[in-house]
């Protein structure tokens, strides 16, 4: 029996933990290990979504094979425990993409199924979800089904987005997009202010494939939202092969976690004062490799120990177009607590709907921040930002949260219910404990 962990260094209850090496070993986990079950992948989930609450662990890490991979039309069948690192590794060389990336490459694609994962191409390619073309999904009961938009389409649809707990996924079938560089033409443009960004963001859409801001959370005034956005297309020609070859794989190591002491308010301020204003001019234009264009924290191992034994925790929220102007006041709330964030992005969802029951993206603006877990204040803190959100009618992402109350779950995700029906009955996670509580009234 051990703990298993979130990326935000919260805990899950002690469980068992049962690595799956082939998927013939899958029907005796069933009559073999004591449930409930939950599949774990690599662990980025933030929040609890990832953590037991006891029975056993299936260690996806090492279910991983490659099933097939059709060269010529761009498609992959793999197995769900493979990292986007591994397929990355396999496919950019070849002259293909993922579609749909998150944020780092050493996330399963089980797990990105699981949270429906989002990049920052939205506008262009929806989820993951969009993507994928079917899968396996392993039932505590012994069913093995066959899912697709027309074959168990039900379960599909709450498979993706539906946080491990609609059974075990053993394989996917992804498509994927062409690229002819493992290079991309990228620009940088500093902006003074939450409008020049949504200006900005509006101007890329048609143009980018890729567009995301880092925000200044700390500023305020008329230097509110201020930022670096970013934007960038694949090039049109390159050698892939080669290109990706020479990318650096230097990445350097947090050893221990950071004293409490060099978080605070003074510190996050300063950051984000030098980290805008690193950039001197006003717009810079770069060829990238992948790695630091997509995955720039993939480089500094361990990174969420920077924020101490505590932990942290990420805020993530969408919020409609119509109701943008709002993330003014999520901004002035979050200067105003002294818990400011290093790492604030905003981005646009487009309109493509995402297939999962639970699936987190609507189209409006996502904000994402991390924050080092400060006790009592961080909750009253996300209290409130949650009322904020409620109010504006968005939503939080389940990937991320660990404070959500079962009310703001049930309210902003009101096909809930009918997910609920589809959930294998002995699956269960934290999160799904804590949100799907009763609600008086």
């Amino acid at each position: 029996m051990a703990q298993v962990l979130s990326w935000g260094l919260m805990k899950g209850q002690d469980a068992a933990q049962t690595p799956i090496h082939w998927r013939s070993e899958i029907d005796a986990i069933w009559s073999h290990c004591t449930p409930p079950f939950l599949a774990y992948g690599y662990g980025r989930s933030y929040g609890d979504s990832c953590l037991p609450v006891g029975g056993t662990v299936l260690a996806m890490d090492t279910l991983r094979k490659i099933r097939w991979f059709d060269r010529e039309r761009g498609v992959i069948s793999c197995e769900a425990g493979l990292s986007f690192a591994e397929l990355l590794d396999l496919i950019v060389p070849t002259g293909w993409f993922v579609p749909v990336t998150p944020g780092t490459k050493f996330v399963s694609l089980g797990g990105a199924m699981a949270n429906d994962v989002h990049g920052k191409n939205h506008h262009r390619r929806g989820t993951i979800g969009c993507h994928i073309q079917e899968f396996e999904l392993r039932r505590s009961n012994g069913d093995i089904l066959h899912c697709s938009p027309t074959e168990n389409s039900e379960l599909f649809r709450a498979t993706l987005g539906g946080l491990g707990l609609t059974g075990l996924i053993s394989w996917c079938t992804l498509a994927l997009i062409p690229i002819a560089s493992a290079l991309i033409d990228a620009e940088s443009i500093k902006t003074k202010n939450l409008e020049e960004f949504f200006e900005l963001e509006e101007d890329s859409q048609e143009k980018f494939e890729y567009t995301v801001s880092w925000i200044d959370c700390m500023a305020r005034g008329r230097h509110r939202g201020r930022g670096n956005f970013i934007r960038g297309n694949h090039r049109s020609v390159g050698d892939p092969a080669a290109e990706y070859a020479q990318q650096s794989k230097l990445k350097v190591s947090i050893p221990i976690a950071a004293p409490e002491f060099v978080l605070n308010s003074w510190s996050i301020r300063a950051f984000n004062q030098l980290y805008y204003h690193k950039q001197q001019r006003s717009l810079i234009k770069a060829q990238q490799a992948l790695d630091p264009f997509f995955y720039p924290l993939d480089m500094v191992l361990h990174w969420n120990r920077l924020y101490g034994n505590r932990g942290l925790l990420q805020y993530q929220c969408v919020l409609p177009v119509d109701r943008k102007a709002e993330f003014g006041q999520l901004f002035d709330r979050i200067a105003a607590s002294g818990q400011g964030s290093f790492l604030a992005v905003i981005k646009k969802f487009g309109s493509r709907a995402s297939p999962g029951l639970l699936s987190f993206p609507g189209e409006g603006y996502t904000l994402s921040l991390d924050f080092a877990f400060r006790g009592d204040a961080s909750r009253k803190l996300f209290a409130e930002l949650d009322r904020l959100v409620g109010i504006a009618g968005g939503r939080l992402y389940p990937a991320k949260d660990a404070l959500m109350s079962p009310a703001m779950f049930q309210a902003s995700y009101p096909q809930w219910r009918e997910f609920q029906s589809y959930v294998d009955p002995a699956f269960q996670s934290l999160f799904w404990q804590r949100v799907s509580a009763h609600v008086p009234g």
